[in-house]
């Protein structure tokens, strides 16, 4: 099974419950995966079933946890991240197939590392099968926690009570950088143009 999979209207989502998914990633353009950028952990994992399994673009895989819940993913900034640039964390879960495994409560968690993690997001799912988007805007800027090295996602739950937890791919997403102001001028001489720009 691959990204480009045949579309399926998602569900809808009420205050704080997500259900249904996308089959099909859709982000918008002006938005680029920042994930790429960090450092990425978990709290634990079956052999073979590790972080890797969350980044590999590849819906057959999943991180399986290991142990007492909760259970966390763990994404580390190189730099402070303001988190009004956070903007969405994406999520690939399935309980068509792993029925139990299928988180079912998630906090999102931010802050300067694990001494001072605060939630900022907190959603239930409802047997979600495809892409959920968690949308992390409307963070109050006053915020203490605008700046942050660090987002976590907790896995307080899972459906039918179940212990481990398999989540199949994560992606965060900010906005893509401000491009370069384009030209205002049309030089037409070759020494014209080799001046209009600055270095």
């Amino acid at each position: 099974m691959s990204l480009e999979m045949a579309a399926e209207s998602s569900e809808g989502e009420e205050e704080g419950k997500l259900s249904g998914g996308n089959q099909v990633l859709i982000v918008d353009d002006e938005l680029r995966e920042l994930g790429k950028k960090a450092a990425w952990s978990v709290s634990s994992c079956k052999p073979g079933n590790g972080v890797s399994s969350l980044r590999d673009d590849n819906l057959e895989t999943y991180w399986q946890s290991d142990g007492a819940q909760p259970h966390f993913v763990n994404i580390q900034f190189q730099k402070k991240v303001r988190l009004q640039l956070l903007q969405l964390v994406v999520l690939y879960v399935d309980f068509k197939l792993d029925e139990s495994y299928t988180p079912s409560k998630i906090s999102i968690r931010a802050g300067d590392g694990f001494h001072n993690l605060k939630e900022i997001k907190a959603v239930e799912l409802v047997k979600p099968t495809g892409w959920l988007y968690l949308s992390l805007s409307g963070i109050d800027p006053r915020d203490t926690f605008v700046n942050t090295f660090m987002l976590q996602i907790a896995v307080l739950s899972n459906h039918l009570n179940g212990r481990d937890t398999h989540v199949r791919q994560i992606k965060v997403y900010g906005p893509r950088p401000n491009p370069i102001p384009q030209q205002p001028f049309q030089f037409t001489s070759e020494e014209f143009i080799t001046y209009s720009t600055i270095r």
